[in-house]
């Protein structure tokens, strides 16, 4: 009987396991920790729920990840309650090499960036394959005004994107701010904290999902070797 001398490599799921596992070593006990959105956080938030006796709760960024934290049994406040959290954790659809993110494929980029914005230290959390030289790859997705939609879809197309509505049920999906949604492709974002800057100021933007302003201090990367902690 032989032993294999490698083991198989570890799925996409296993490696959001692990980095969910591995960001409970930023949650200050005794403080309130800020908790992102998306399948991977869901990873952190299931890791979270073994020391929630050790904090004092949690401020989330969407209506999907409150009702996990409080499935869990773990205290839930609103971002008005706190005035600054010690660390915010979240996944990313892009990281670049220097923190730069897109953010925004659950839906929940404007409630992300508001947490995100009253956090002292932004954790990400992702596998390998998220982490690219230039961001624009993963459709960057914007919350709109819904009377502004198709003016920004317009302006987005003077710039080289083909942008489009973000449908569910084949309707205009909702954010939980009771917005719309534009999906972006065809762009390579090669100076974020300015195009963030341009686009935010655009009449109907409500928030646009590039991170450079709110950019990730740490990225717990999760490869097939194990996590490897990017710092910027």
């Amino acid at each position: 009987m032989s032993n294999p001398t490698t083991s198989s490599p570890l799925s996409q799921d296993e490696l959001k396991t692990l980095v969910g596992q591995a960001a409970l070593q930023y949650v200050i006990p005794g403080e309130v920790v800020g908790v992102g959105t998306g399948s991977t956080v869901n990873k952190f938030i299931d890791a979270l729920a073994g020391m929630k006796h050790q904090i004092k709760g949690a401020v989330s960024s969407s209506v999907a990840s409150t009702e996990r934290l409080l499935a869990l049994g773990i205290p839930v406040f609103e971002a008005a309650e706190v005035e600054r959290l010690s660390v915010y954790i979240d996944g990313a659809d892009e990281i670049d090499t220097h923190g730069n993110m897109v953010k925004g494929g659950g839906a929940a980029l404007t409630r992300e960036k508001i947490v995100a914005a009253q956090s002292k230290m932004f954790v990400c959390i992702a596998d390998e394959s998220k982490l690219v030289d230039v961001l624009g790859t993963f459709p960057l997705p914007v919350e709109v005004i819904p009377m502004a939609t198709a003016r920004v879809i317009r302006q987005f197309e003077s710039l080289g994107g083909m942008a489009k509505l973000r449908l569910k049920d084949g309707q205009a999906l909702v954010t939980d701010n009771g917005q719309h949604i534009v999906d972006v492709t065809g762009l390579k974002i090669s100076d974020p904290l300015q195009f963030e800057t341009e686009v935010s100021q655009w009449p109907g933007v409500v928030t646009v999902g590039v991170f450079a302003h709110q950019k990730a201090q740490i990225c717990l990367l999760g490869t097939s070797t194990g996590v490897r902690t990017l710092t910027f």
